[in-house]
């Protein structure tokens, strides 16, 4: 027997493995982290604001031009709200709740604090952001995806 332990006969081999083993394991960890949540990839995207649900009659030509002005943007995990008359606002956005075609999301204000927002997906080219859940009905912009 030479004057070495066994642990050291076995560095070069678990050197070799290891030099192998980190890159793919920060190579899969990269994948995962940035594919998100799978809704995410729905959402991609510009959205353009069309239409407008369940408005009182004569608030309907109002809110139609102020949904016609309004679009968002998806781009990984920020989005970017513009609204008419406002400077656009940028802020990461998770997703919180994702039930058939409704989803909630938690975006990060620029200021501190977070805003829920509620989207029903219609199909690939059309959601609706949900204003509010009266007794009514829910107020909605409906919104299709630029292409």
């Amino acid at each position: 027997m030479s004057g070495t332990c066994a642990y050291c006969r076995c560095i070069p081999y678990h050197y070799e493995v290891m030099s192998k083993l980190v890159p793919l394991t920060i190579a899969a960890l990269l994948l995962c982290t940035a594919c998100g949540h799978p809704i995410q990839r729905k959402l991609e995207g510009r959205w353009i604001g069309q239409a407008v649900e369940n408005f009182d009659d004569d608030k309907i030509a109002a809110a139609t031009g102020w949904a016609k002005g309004t679009s968002m943007e998806f781009s990984d995990s920020q989005l970017t709200v513009i609204i008419p008359a406002e400077d656009p606002r940028t802020g990461g956005y998770e997703v919180v709740r994702a039930h058939q075609n409704d989803v909630w999301l938690k975006v990060a204000r620029q200021n501190g604090g977070t805003d829920k927002v509620h989207f029903k997906l219609d199909d690939e080219h059309s959601i609706r952001w949900v204003l509010d859940d009266g007794a009514a009905g829910s107020r909605a912009i409906v919104m299709r995806r630029e292409n």
